[in-house]
């Protein structure tokens, strides 16, 4: 989880909404990404989507059944729909997200019943050490 909130602290740094996210295999830490929304001007580009798609790069796979993510905060929507499409096999994530949280929050996507692929979750490892740069970040912005 700490190589998640270096790449938190870095978005923060980028004015970029501080998340991170880091696929590994075992010990081995085979992508890592930040939100980049604000640099490429484009709303999708999250953490959890660029670690992803980046891990895919490296592995040369479309599948990281074998990789765990990890993640500052629980993924949106979109992110628990591509951690299901690229077949994560288990996520990790730091704080709850009670108002767009898809991984047990508001919704859980990434273990829907009806999905061909379920991922093992496991929330709230260092939730305070991983809601605290969110939490200076937008008291800045209010």
């Amino acid at each position: 989880m700490e190589a998640a909130l270096e790449q938190a602290r870095l978005a923060a740094t980028k004015d970029e909404v501080p998340i991170g996210a880091v696929v590994m295999r075992g010990d081995e830490v085979i992508a890592a990404a930040h939100n980049e929304t604000i640099a490429r001007s484009n709303p999708t580009y999250h953490a959890e989507f660029l670690a992803i798609e980046r891990a895919l790069e490296a592995l040369e796979t479309d599948r990281l059944t074998d990789c765990t993510l990890y993640v500052t905060i629980e993924p949106c929507a979109q992110c628990a729909g591509a951690i299901v499409l690229a077949k994560v096999g288990k996520l990790v994530f730091g704080a709850y997200d009670e108002k767009a949280g898809m991984c047990g929050s508001v919704a859980d996507i990434v273990r829907h019943p009806r999905l061909n692929h379920r991922v093992e979750v496991v929330g709230g490892i260092e939730a305070a050490a991983c809601a605290e740069p969110l939490r200076a970040f937008f008291n800045v912005r209010r």
